[in-house]
């Protein structure tokens, strides 16, 4: 048996139809959560300010100042009760990936996080674990030579209340945890090699 595709007409009553059975709000919802960053557009070189300020993996000066990227986002869905934020390098340790940053307990009235936020002495919110077993976020600092790294910094619209995990999360225990209490999650990638 063979499917008939629907014309623009019946594409267009079928919209109609969801949106009279209340589905719209739903779908308008998952199109408008976005993250962006004012220090830099999604797909674009990061600002050396974001990477490690220490000597990286390969003996030789990161040349940044540590500081976590300024984030904001909109749009975040009914039933936000908080937000988590992560960073992490898919392209690190060869393939298997490096985590920059975890935080969490960030309540539903935030929107956006500073510049340099997610500096230890900041102590916002509730700070995970990230690769180097440290809290707070870590600057970025890809191997000379190496192609660029992909930097993907997400932000989790959460049912569960700011102060329902525990701290010291890695991102592998923040995303279990976030088991079946994501309401929708953005992303935006930065681009840093050295």
């Amino acid at each position: 048996m063979t499917r008939a595709a629907l014309s623009l007409p019946q594409l267009l009553s079928a919209v109609a139809l969801v949106g009279a059975l209340g589905f719209a709000p739903v779908f308008a919802a998952a199109a408008t959560f976005q993250i962006s960053s004012p220090a830099f557009a999604d797909g674009d070189m990061l600002p050396v300010t974001f990477a490690f300020e220490g000597i990286g993996s390969d003996n030789t000066p990161c040349g940044g100042s540590g500081q976590s990227p300024p984030l904001s986002w909109t749009g975040a869905p009914d039933g936000t009760n908080s937000f988590a934020v992560t960073a992490f390098d898919p392209d690190g340790l060869n393939g298997l990936g490096v985590v920059h940053w975890v935080l969490y307990g960030i309540p539903a009235s935030v929107s956006a996080l500073p510049q340099g936020a997610g500096t230890p002495s900041a102590q916002m919110y509730v700070s995970g674990i990230q690769q180097f077993g440290t809290r707070g976020f870590r600057g970025f600092c890809p191997p000379k030579g190496q192609s660029l790294h992909h930097y993907l910094l997400t932000v989790y619209a959460l049912d569960l209340a700011p102060d329902a995990l525990k701290p010291g999360l890695t991102r592998a225990d923040l995303l279990t945890a976030l088991g079946g209490h994501v309401l929708r999650a953005s992303s935006i990638v930065g681009r840093f090699g050295r």
